[in-house]
């Protein structure tokens, strides 16, 4: 079935957002609520869109959604996380930041810092980082993943088993109901937990799009991580988790 112009345009709003709402959806292209609906049912009956409450997401199914794509969603929500992020780190500290675009965005963010010592399996990141003259980078070996410039495998955890930093900054694919942080490639996920083992303080960067998406592999539980950083206010039973494992729940505006 082919899309027609509306539905096009349907699908380009929710890749530059990761999700649309009926009624947003309405307002900006003229249309009934209902005629959206419409559209929506069909978009996912190709396959393209997956309906939620309220609106749709761009489908992830068992495989995650193109770097370049993740990259443009949600820019504002992972540059507030970012931000957020960053300004609890001092100068003159030590952090793994692992694969992901908001984990690029913290290092965005450290751009001003002085004297850090930075750890990462991202390219992206040791790119972004080098222009921060008074900033370490320390970039591990590994299998080499062309589709977002992640360095992933037995080496690139073994790199990682070398350091005691004193944060270790993750981001991920999916967060479930119950708190588990999901991923899609079981590599980088055992990454990220050699990374989690090798710091003081384990946070999460994560921006709240994460919370409709699903992903097979369980990375580890947020009641095991010192902090989370979000850029909307967490549902009642995950937020029950934080306060369970006495993690710190950090809120991050786009207007701040």
């Amino acid at each position: 079935m082919a899309m027609n112009i509306r539905q096009m345009q349907i699908l380009e709003l929710v890749r530059a957002s990761g999700r649309a709402g009926v009624e947003e959806l309405s307002v900006q292209l003229g249309v009934t609520p209902q005629t959206i609906r419409r559209d929506l049912a069909e978009l996912a009956d190709q396959g393209v869109l997956d309906r939620v409450h309220g609106g749709a997401i761009l489908r992830s199914g068992a495989s995650n959604i193109a770097y370049e794509e993740r990259r443009r969603m949600n820019e504002d929500a992972k540059a507030a996380i970012g931000r957020a992020c960053a300004a609890q780190i001092p100068d003159n500290s030590s952090v793994i930041l692992n694969i992901g675009t908001t984990t690029e965005a913290v290092a965005r963010a450290l751009l001003r810092h002085r004297n850090l010592t930075v750890v990462t399996n991202n390219m992206n990141v040791a790119n972004i980082l080098a222009a921060n003259e008074s900033c370490e980078v320390l970039l591990a070996g590994g299998l080499l993943r062309r589709s977002d410039g992640g360095l992933v495998g037995d080496l690139t955890s073994e790199f990682m088993a070398n350091f005691k930093t004193d944060y270790a900054i993750i981001g991920c694919s999916a967060l479930d109901e119950d708190g588990d942080i999901l991923d899609f490639d079981l590599a980088e996920v055992r990454v990220s937990r050699a990374i989690l083992r090798q710091a003081r303080e384990r946070w999460l960067v994560t921006d709240s799009a994460k919370l409709a998406q699903k992903a097979p592999i369980r990375v580890v539980s947020l009641s095991e991580l010192d902090a989370i950083f979000i850029d909307r206010p967490m549902p009642e039973g995950l937020h029950r988790v934080c306060e369970d494992g006495d993690t710190q729940v950090v809120v991050a505006s786009a207007d701040a």
